[in-house]
């Protein structure tokens, strides 16, 4: 596609998610309490975003991501929280 082939066909879906990102960071800064984890791993993910070599996609995903090899022995709860806790 060209690109403007690809704003024609994405850019109102972006606009969207880019305006509900803003809000999520509204409502958290309007929270009461100390923010953990997740917020340090978004706003990591956040900064990818500025970039403007191929890549964001998986540098975004891997603000988010464990980025140990070896495997633990047992899992610390029952699901996923979408951020490595960095421990």
């Amino acid at each position: 596609m060209t690109r403007q082939q690809v704003l024609d066909l994405y850019f109102m879906e972006s606009r969207f998610k880019l305006v509900e990102i803003a809000a999520f960071l509204d409502r958290v800064d309007r929270g009461d309490g100390k923010a953990d984890f997740r917020l340090d791993a978004f706003r990591k993910g956040m900064k990818e975003l500025g970039g403007k070599k191929p890549g964001r996609a998986k540098k975004v995903l891997l603000a988010f991501s464990d980025p140990t090899k070896k495997p633990i022995a047992k899992a610390h709860g029952k699901g996923a929280c979408g951020a490595w806790p960095g421990k």
